[in-house]
């Protein structure tokens, strides 16, 4: 999957791909699905997808972003670590919804959901260690939201 040594090619693409996460309604999808977005079950994705409107879209265009850019790297195209070095929203995507994402795939008629991503992580040792670090701050805010959810 990864190539050992990145080319001028590969910190073009890495910057097209930064430049592509600028955009303004991809901007807004990302800080939705980062600060507001926490998905606990299949039925808080459900909700989302029945409701559709802007967050059924900004859910959308986040994974579906995401899969790409790491569909170039699955492919052969981009080198893993350069990616990488700047992936680390692709990462918290991953870990808020890697739990449910078998049961997104199947309850959902959608097999290949989030598959790209999914083999980057699992073929990078630095990728996963980034996941559980993701993994403890995930799990710590949760228990602050429901702190203070609790003092409410």
């Amino acid at each position: 999957m990864e190539r050992s040594v990145a080319t001028y090619e590969d910190a073009q693409l890495v910057l097209k791909l930064y430049e592509l996460r600028r955009e303004e309604k991809l901007r807004a999808a990302r800080d939705w699905f980062i600060s507001k977005f926490s998905p606990a079950s299949i039925d808080d994705v459900k909700a989302v997808s029945a409701a559709g409107g802007s967050e059924y879209a900004y859910y959308r265009m986040v994974t579906t972003y995401w899969d790409m850019a790491a569909s170039f790297v699955v492919r052969g195209v981009l080198n893993a670590d350069l990616f990488l070095d700047s992936g680390g929203e692709m990462i918290v995507v991953w870990t808020k919804l890697e739990a449910l994402v078998p049961t997104i795939r199947e309850a959902m008629a959608a097999p290949n959901f989030l598959v790209n991503v999914e083999k980057l992580i699992a073929g990078s040792a630095n990728a996963q260690e980034r996941v559980q670090l993701f993994r403890q701050r995930l799990a710590a805010q949760r228990l602050r939201a429901a702190a203070g959810a609790a003092k409410s």
